[in-house]
């Protein structure tokens, strides 16, 4: 049977699968805790853009619940005996929302993008792709320096979803303003800090997984009110419902909660030499940012601010992780030994730190706690609130000292830590850079077993919970409440909202 044929009967038995089952004209209304930057896989960095782009941008492979990777655009895919080579199957009848088809073309068009584009942010998640060989219409060689552990799992994220080649030669820069991808949902309209507007695709491969004419992502900052829209129907979803809300959404029959730990970490990132802004006593000295980990008791942190239903986290995973050292422990605080390492950096009579705190409700209420805790050690924190993307930008311009914020999470620990602390790293916005640290976590790349990585990774995290360009608070789990209307949403550790196979009852 030929290509065409297939494509035909494939396209004709799913309108009659579509045409078969009842029709609810559903636009499904999901509430963010913040905006998303800019909607451009290759440029971005927020958590809630990953989650618009769930349903945007389908990627290479997928993940399960249970962090395995999975086909998604690639059906297959085998490793050379050395590592250097990675052969991918791709699925064919797979359409762009501009009509462009998906192939092997559009893969190595994707990748050539992420690597060169001078905005990318993808191009250390990439590093190791040193060519592409287009070995058959839906068949492509990924052609590496050496073995990279690390890669499959970043094309299961942003590094690995495609967007339309035709639609990214003619924009450029400005992709983001109308993104066009292969996911279940095409791009319709943007407000800023109002909504973000998807259409259901009709030509998206799994179709008929698909039980919504479109998804509309709100952004409201505050945790109360995302809940009292809920509670009143005017959203059918909410992400990252408060720990102190959860008593609230466990008692109203009409809504589920569901909840998965996280992979990522919440904490604070100091500017240690991006721009003028590097040159300041917090940039210069490890021994001030040590003195506010000390003064932080991370524990009442999370009874205070979460009820204890998060986790205290000192590192870049948490303490349930395979990868945590556990050589190094979450420490008491020690508001003697905060004071005496003050004095010794010279600042036995106080110093003052401003942070910088997303607007919304949880970021605010944890600096807050903080701001007391330090205070007893003599820091003076100063709190400047800023709209979530708003604050990425500035941090990335290097306009700041320090920055309450987070990281959603990596399947594999390469994800949380090396494009954060290598010397190039593509979202290293302390500007960190430690030869020895940067040794460790190329050679966590492509060391052969998990043993062996996770030694590289113990070692390396020994300096940085000395030098601390990120000071680690806790690790939250995500927490989603809806609608009891809505059936058959899978929580995933990585946060995402995957509508496949959601239906919604009235």
């Amino acid at each position: 049977m030929s290509h065409l044929k297939t494509v035909m009967i494939t396209a004709l038995l799913g309108a009659t699968a579509l045409t078969a089952s009842p029709v609810v004209a559903k636009d499904l209304r999901i509430a963010l805790q913040s905006d998303a930057d800019v909607l451009d896989p290759d440029q971005s960095r927020t958590f809630v853009g990953r989650i618009v782009y769930a349903s945007l941008c389908d990627k290479l492979v997928d993940i399960t619940p249970d962090l395995e990777i999975i086909p998604q655009l690639a059906t297959g895919w085998t490793t050379s005996e050395d590592g250097t080579a990675i052969t991918m199957q791709l699925r064919e009848g797979v359409v762009f929302h501009d009509g462009t088809p998906f192939n092997a073309e559009a893969v190595a068009a994707n990748i050539e993008r992420s690597q060169t584009l001078d905005e990318s942010r993808r191009k250390s998640e990439l590093a190791s792709i040193t060519s592409t060989e287009v070995t058959g219409a839906y068949e492509i060689v990924l052609n590496l320096a050496g073995p990279d552990a690390t890669l499959m799992a970043q094309l299961a994220d942003r590094a690995g979803m495609m967007v339309s080649p035709t639609a990214a030669a003619a924009a450029g820069a400005d992709f983001g303003l109308n993104p066009v991808c292969s996911g279940p949902f095409s791009f319709t309209e943007r407000v800023a800090q109002d909504k973000i507007v998807l259409s259901k695709f009709d030509a998206y491969w799994n179709a008929d997984a698909i039980n919504f004419d479109s998804v509309t992502f709100l952004p409201i900052p505050d945790t109360t009110v995302r809940l009292a829209n809920l509670q009143s129907g005017d959203i059918d979803m909410l992400e990252r419902l408060s720990a102190t809300d959860l008593a609230q959404a466990n008692g109203d029959s009409s809504i589920v909660v569901d909840s998965a730990v996280s992979l990522g970490y919440q904490g604070i990132t100091f500017n240690i030499n991006n721009g003028e802004k590097g040159d300041n006593p917090w940039g210069n000295d490890k021994r001030l940012r040590q003195a506010l980990s000390h003064a932080i008791d991370r524990d009442a942190l999370n009874q205070v601010v979460f009820e204890g239903a998060f986790a205290p986290g000192n590192q870049s995973f948490p303490s349930t992780s395979p990868w945590y050292n556990q050589s190094l422990p979450i420490e008491p605080s020690d508001i003697e030994k905060a004071k005496s390492l003050l004095a010794e950096a010279g600042f036995a009579e106080g110093i003052e730190l401003e942070v910088q705190v997303p607007n919304s409700t949880e970021p605010l209420a944890v600096m807050q706690v903080v701001q007391a805790m330090a205070a007893e050690a003599g820091i003076d924190i100063k709190l400047t609130s800023k709209e979530f993307a708003t604050l990425l930008s500035d941090q990335s311009a290097g306009d700041y000292i320090s920055s309450q914020i987070g990281w959603s999470g990596r399947v594999d620990p390469d994800g949380n830590n090396h494009q954060f602390v290598t010397t190039d790293g593509g979202i290293n916005d302390s500007k960190f850079s430690d030869a020895k640290v940067d040794e460790l976590m190329n050679a966590a790349r492509i060391a052969p077993t998990v043993a062996a990585r996770k030694a590289l990774y113990d070692e390396a995290m020994v300096t940085m919970l000395d030098e601390l360009p990120r000071l680690f608070l806790y690790h939250q789990k995500w927490i989603w409440a809806y609608s009891d209307n809505m059936k058959g949403f899978t929580p995933y550790p990585d946060g995402m909202i995957r509508l496949e196979g959601v239906t919604w009852e009235e």
